[in-house]
């Protein structure tokens, strides 16, 4: 048990990082830049991605420690390592993975040759994982209580979240005059799998009793986890394949939900750029295969041995444990809500550029620049306190059709997070690749965080 214990805390701590695109955001040469700003600058007489393939991102991260630190062959041992990740991380530290597969894609103008009216559309597959580090629990799991008498161990580290689920969306957006872009996203969503456990408290403590060698263990537990599409997984009789029926479940056949994003560009001056955008105002609905346990109870037991485990428990206290705080089941529907995005950006341009051809997708204004720079603000909500980042950001016209961006970002996983973003169309092919913290590439395993997304497109314009 505590061997186990001792290699899942830091392994699950190795995949933490945010929901932070700030190298796609206002890369308006990327119609997916529209997921992130739905009012985002962008034109088109018609685009579609290509099937599974028009995005694809991961996003992955440690906050106190990267992969180096757990398997170095530097003659550490192994218990000791885990030790010292535990030891320097707190239970403000966050673990969280987020994966999405866009699955198709496409927009169209609507109105005419001489609209600015857009309308864009398509589903993408989403996993999504966030846990508070649970130090206290991992103390307890890895060490025992023995040295530990007088202090309370606190059940509330106890702290998750884990979700896969499908978002089918239509968004449009309007280009009002010179100034003034608006855009809005509808969301459907379809949950297929969902586990949640953040409202726990608790403690478990043992004290010094009144005679030699006598200790007094007393735990008080209110210990819930919700869960739904999972609970027949944990059945004996079942015999299905589990990715099998979660994807199953996540396209429109599991708990469903709804939600809306909005965006807006504003030209301040012809040259200097206000954007924001608030994502996943949502919620899902959970109402299939639903599952909720509950450990809520108080227990104290005066004795010899202030160790929880097999061997050396007086009989009967594992009964006496059960009894005084049991397993409670119900099957009640429960909502949870999406974490919300809230994105704001401030862009200067310079150097004039007047090209001939088709536009890039960059919008209707006729004066176009080769150089922007400017700064992102980033904030998501948590089940603790918000999650926030500031990036500064170069961005650069290096030919007609390919664009770079190049970003610096203030997170609290990374003093150093360089991104950097290419975009180049050839022809109506559009391809893009974005990096953050290109730095760690050189060396993956001393990484603390990693993330990247691509994609293909076929974009159509207009001939001027």
């Amino acid at each position: 048990m505590r061997k186990g214990l001792l290699i899942l805390m830091p392994l699950l701590q190795l995949f933490c990082y945010s929901q932070n695109k700030q190298v796609l955001y206002n890369f308006t040469s990327i119609p997916q830049s529209l997921l992130v700003n739905p009012g985002a600058d962008v034109s088109y007489k018609y685009y579609f991605g290509v099937p599974l393939l028009s995005g694809v991102s991961a996003n992955i991260g440690s906050s106190s420690f990267s992969a180096y630190d757990l398997f170095a062959d530097n003659g550490v041992d192994f218990n000791d390592k885990v030790r010292n990740i535990i030891n320097k991380s707190s239970p403000n530290d966050k673990t969280q993975v987020n994966q999405q597969l866009e699955i198709f894609s496409g927009g169209f103008r609507v109105g005419g040759e001489d609209s600015q009216s857009y309308v864009s559309f398509g589903a993408y597959q989403e996993f999504d994982f966030l846990m508070y580090f649970p130090k206290d629990l991992a103390i307890l799991g890895v060490d025992g209580n023995q040295n530990y008498i007088g202090k309370s161990f606190n059940l509330a580290d106890l702290n998750l979240r884990a979700e896969v689920l499908s978002v089918f969306h239509v968004g449009f957006h309007k280009r009002l005059n010179k100034k003034l872009v608006l855009g809005g996203r509808a969301k459907i969503y379809s949950s297929g799998a969902n586990a949640t456990s953040t409202k726990n408290s608790g403690y478990i403590y043992t004290g010094q009793g009144t005679g030699t060698n006598l200790y007094t263990q007393i735990i008080e537990s209110n210990l819930e986890l919700k869960t739904s599409g999972i609970g027949k997984f944990t059945k004996d009789e079942y015999e299905g394949s589990i990715p099998g029926d979660i994807a199953h479940n996540t396209f429109l056949n599991g708990s469903l939900g709804l939600g809306f994003d909005a965006g807006i560009t504003y030209n301040i001056k012809e040259n200097l750029q206000f954007t924001a955008s608030i994502l996943d105002v949502g919620f899902i609905k959970h109402t299939k295969d639903i599952e909720t346990l509950r450990y809520k109870g108080a227990y104290r037991y005066d004795g010899v041995n202030p160790n929880f485990d097999a061997v050396n428990e007086p009989e009967n206290i594992f009964d006496e444990f059960d009894a005084a705080i049991p397993r409670d089941t119900s099957y009640a529907k429960y909502t949870t809500w999406r974490p919300v995005k809230f994105n704001s950006s401030i862009q200067y341009s310079f150097g004039e550029s007047r090209y001939d051809g088709e536009c890039n997708c960059k919008g209707s204004n006729e004066t176009r620049y080769l150089n922007g720079v400017g700064a992102q603000l980033f904030l998501m909500t948590m089940p603790e306190t918000p999650y926030a980042a500031l990036t500064a950001f170069y961005q650069r016209s290096i030919f007609e059709k390919l664009d770079a961006k190049v970003t610096y970002t203030f997170d609290p996983y990374s003093n150093k997070n360089i991104g950097l973003g290419l975009s180049g169309t050839l022809g109506k092919f559009n391809i893009y690749a974005l990096f953050d913290n290109v730095l760690e590439y050189k060396d993956v395993t001393k990484a603390h965080s990693l993330a990247f997304q691509f994609g293909f497109n076929f974009i159509f314009q207009d001939k001027k």
